[in-house]
């Protein structure tokens, strides 16, 4: 995954194939002009692509065209500019992003938001490299370098007829795939470890933290994470980050792990014989009892939560306490309570 430095430059975080990939990909077109379209979801890192490309390729400017900010008749204005007196309000002549892409990249962000009539107009500047400006009877000429960007599928927009075909051959001269990080979680530790040497502390993750940030699935990608470990480090003065410094969407994700855990403790079988108190073949007789069809009595109930929680830490007391959610000190006393070695 490419990311920015503090420097502004960009560099490669993680060794996953995924990731080397997209570097080798890079790297080719740093010697060409054609087009790119990157795909991917939101916040897997599409514009910090399209900036390593053209700074591996251009010494021209980069400007972002953000097709989904771009609402209404002023659209193709913000493209494509206008003269004085154009529409309503035009009181001087201002120059498009298109102009100002002239020797560099236009990166089109979203480009599947693009409406209709504005993709035939922008395929005519593809292939012409010429433009007029709103209100204007003259052209104007700029040749740039094209990288669009989107997270929806344009084949399926093309059959829908919301994408022209004829642009969408024109964009997809080389693709590049951003995989979403769940798909490739062994690139977090690294992009945690830059995340932290920017954040200007010497900060560090407790095992429990990396732990909870390898299993969460990440729907914001690296963007998401980068804003994780932001928060952690705001609202922690020390240097060592715990779980409560997780943001609200960890925290919910850490309280349903510790349900799962528990509910698939209750939902297994008693406790195991290699778990029991030395000399114990069986589980401590417990006071005669009425049995109801389908009811477990409470107690039943929390010595197998208590073993199966052992079994899955590998007898980490610690741990186990933590996932039952209980005291450390109160663990001990049910062991002991209930003639059980942990």
């Amino acid at each position: 995954m490419l990311v920015n430095s503090q420097e502004a430059r960009h560099v490669l975080v993680g060794q996953s194939p995924r990731a080397r990939q997209v570097l080798r990909l890079v790297e080719k077109m740093g010697n060409c002009r054609w087009p790119a379209l990157l795909l991917g979801e939101t916040g897997t890192g599409k514009e910090v692509v399209a900036r390593e490309i053209h700074g591996r390729s251009l010494e021209g400017p980069f400007v972002i065209i953000d097709c989904s900010s771009m609402v209404g008749p002023l659209m193709e204005s913000e493209l494509f500019g206008h003269v004085k007196g154009a529409f309503t309000g035009a009181a001087s002549s201002k120059p498009g992003l298109l102009d100002a892409a002239n020797g560099g990249t236009a990166f089109f962000d979203e480009i599947g938001e693009l409406p209709l009539d504005l993709q035939a107009k922008l395929l005519r500047v593809l292939q012409e490299k010429e433009f007029r400006p709103l209100g204007s009877l003259t052209t104007r000429r700029s040749d740039f370098r094209i990288i669009a960007a989107t997270n929806r599928d344009l084949t399926k927009e093309v059959e829908r007829g919301t994408f022209r075909r004829d642009l969408f051959f024109r964009l997809n001269v080389i693709n590049i795939r951003l995989s979403p990080l769940r798909e490739r979680k062994e690139d977090i530790p690294a992009m945690i470890n830059l995340f932290l040497s920017r954040s200007g502390g010497n900060h560090t993750l407790t095992a429990e933290v990396m732990e909870v940030l390898l299993s969460y699935d990440w729907p914001g990608n690296v963007r998401e994470l980068e804003n994780c470990i932001q928060h952690m480090v705001a609202v922690n003065s020390g240097p060592l980050l715990h779980v409560a410094d997780l943001p609200s969407a960890l925290q919910n994700h850490l309280i349903r792990k510790k349900s799962q855990y528990l509910m698939a403790a209750v939902g297994s079988g008693g406790p195991s014989a290699e778990m029991l108190a030395p000399g114990a073949a069986e589980a401590p007789e417990m006071p005669a009892m009425r049995s109801f069809p389908g009811v477990i009595p409470l107690m039943e109930l929390e010595q197998r939560a208590i073993m199966n929680a052992l079994d899955y830490t590998k007898g980490d007391r610690a741990v186990a306490a933590h996932l039952l959610g209980i005291g450390r000190t109160t663990l001990y006393r049910k062991l002991k309570e209930y003639k059980l070695a942990g």
